[in-house]
């Protein structure tokens, strides 16, 4: 099988866009992928699209009603918070398999306002309300709760992540906000669901981001290679039968399942990592994700962010983007706008944020119900 490469990727600024439409919006980060590696929409093969909100309008081929149409085949996927990643894997396999050589992966999402989660329709006895809240501040709240219980982590440690991210923040001019929160800010913010406080929750945001993907044969042909990033690995998982209580959904097992066949793919390990743009959608995930994706020990993840290790300069940044805390959380985008921030770090084209000597990335997100996408990405060696 060939190896693929993302040769061309960006996305927009994210924000509050309520007089575009979603095609308009995905629109811009599919032109702006396309202009990043010099090619046409004419030049692909195939349009692989991840959006959540309109999962039955056929946005690809709405997008390509706006920049195009060319007759491609179009895929639309949905898969909760992993939707983008889902639409970027597909991608990824189609140039793996020797399918295409060269293709579009996007995301877009234009998001309401208010909780994720919680109501819902069916019948039988809800969760809601009786077993404790559906909504995602309250799950991940639960979930935070339960490593302080294991381990002892402090509500000071779980706002130091919202703290660290919000400064990467000001050094990204496409997040959503650039702005300081100090650690008394965010500690008496108000609070949502203990231990997360607003200043803890990820940000309600439209947005898009793209990827153009290509073989190593077409990308060597077009010249592209120069600042081609590999993708090493792509994995995608959901939740195996456990015989244990599902009241309270499982946040990690996923992960860490896609981080172990994620690592083992790519042929390195989680100290071969140089920077992680992983799913902040609480502080307290990012706190649980330091061990489920095995940047240490379970148990250390409150000393990880004590001793800085995952600010920037540290031993393996976190988020230099802002996190979804601050950048902003577009569903069907995130995945693919993580692997942008990645790629723009190997690069070595991230500006101030810059993780400087930057040879491997990892990117993350989780869809509770369940899915879960990770990828590997390694700078090209000229």
């Amino acid at each position: 099988m060939t190896d693929a490469y993302v040769v061309g990727i960006d996305m927009i600024k994210f924000g509050r866009f309520p007089d575009r439409s979603v095609p308009n919006i995905g629109a811009e980060a599919a032109l702006l992928a396309l202009d990043d590696c010099g090619l046409k929409i004419q030049d692909m093969e195939a349009l692989y699209c991840g959006n959540l909100g309109q999962a039955n309008a056929m946005v690809g081929q709405r997008v390509l009603q706006e920049i195009g149409q060319t007759g491609i085949p179009v895929v639309n996927c949905a898969n909760a918070c992993a939707t983008g990643a889902t639409a970027f894997r597909e991608a990824w396999m189609s140039i793996k398999a020797g399918v295409y050589d060269v293709v579009l992966a996007l995301g877009v999402e234009q998001m309401g306002r208010g909780l994720l989660g919680g109501g819902g329709g069916g019948t039988g006895i809800p969760k809601e309300g009786l077993l404790g809240s559906a909504t995602m501040p309250a799950v991940f709240a639960e979930a935070g709760q339960e490593h302080a219980r294991k381990y002892g982590t402090t509500f000071e440690q779980f706002a130091k992540v919202s703290v660290k991210n919000h400064h990467h923040s000001t050094m990204n001019a496409k997040a959503m906000y650039q702005k300081e929160t100090p650690l008394d800010e965010v500690m008496n913010a108000e609070m949502i669901s203990y231990p997360n406080t607003k200043l803890m929750c990820s940000v309600n945001v439209d947005g898009s981001a793209a990827a153009v993907l290509c073989s190593e044969k077409k990308a060597r042909e077009l010249g592209l290679m120069g600042r081609a990033v590999k993708v090493s690995a792509s994995v995608l998982t959901s939740d195996p039968w456990q015989e244990r209580d599902l009241v309270m959904p499982d946040v990690n097992t996923c992960t860490r399942q896609a981080a172990a066949k994620a690592f083992e793919m790519a042929g390195v390990g989680p100290e071969d990592v140089n920077l992680v743009e992983l799913h902040d959608c609480f502080a307290t995930a990012e706190i649980l994700h330091y061990e489920n994706l095995g940047l240490c020990k379970d148990g250390e993840a409150g000393r990880l962010i004590d001793e800085g290790e995952t600010a920037l300069g540290g031993r393996v940044p976190v988020n230099v983007s802002g996190g979804l805390l601050s950048k902003g959380h577009p569903l069907g985008a995130t995945g693919i706008a993580n692997i942008y921030e990645v790629s723009t770090h190997l690069r070595g084209e991230a500006g101030k944020r810059q993780v400087e000597g930057a040879k491997v990335g990892m990117t993350h997100v989780i869809g509770l119900g369940s899915a879960c996408g990770i990828h590997i990405l390694e700078k090209v060696a000229n």
